[in-house]
């Protein structure tokens, strides 16, 4: 995974819980990259509906199960729910879910 950072022009950052608008699953964010990194291999086999590679991309462990996505900005949407996503990385990198937000261990004082 890239470094853990978020980004101005991102709409979710690290802890968000979002909804894939296209494939109708829940997950949270746990890492952002500014701009899609997988190969021009990879990009042309996965990303179907071919969103814009220069914008924000978002790590996702999907609710559920126990693999993660790559997926654009344009795919997801906040997750109305606010409720706990199961997933066994969870706990490895967040300290716990608060006000619907998922918190980081990295942040905890």
């Amino acid at each position: 995974m890239a470094t853990i950072i978020d980004f101005p022009t991102a709409d979710f950052s690290v802890g968000d819980i979002v909804h894939h608008k296209l494939f109708d699953y829940r997950g949270v964010v746990v890492d952002v990259d500014s701009k899609c990194q997988a190969t021009d291999e990879w990009y042309e086999h996965v990303a179907r509906s071919r969103p814009p590679r220069d914008k924000p991309w978002y790590h996702v462990l999907v609710d559920g199960s126990d693999h993660s996505t790559y997926v654009a900005q344009q795919n997801l949407e906040p997750d109305g729910l606010m409720t706990a996503i199961h997933h066994p990385l969870v706990e490895e990198v967040f300290a716990g879910l608060e006000n619907g937000r998922y918190i980081r261990k990295d942040r905890i004082n």
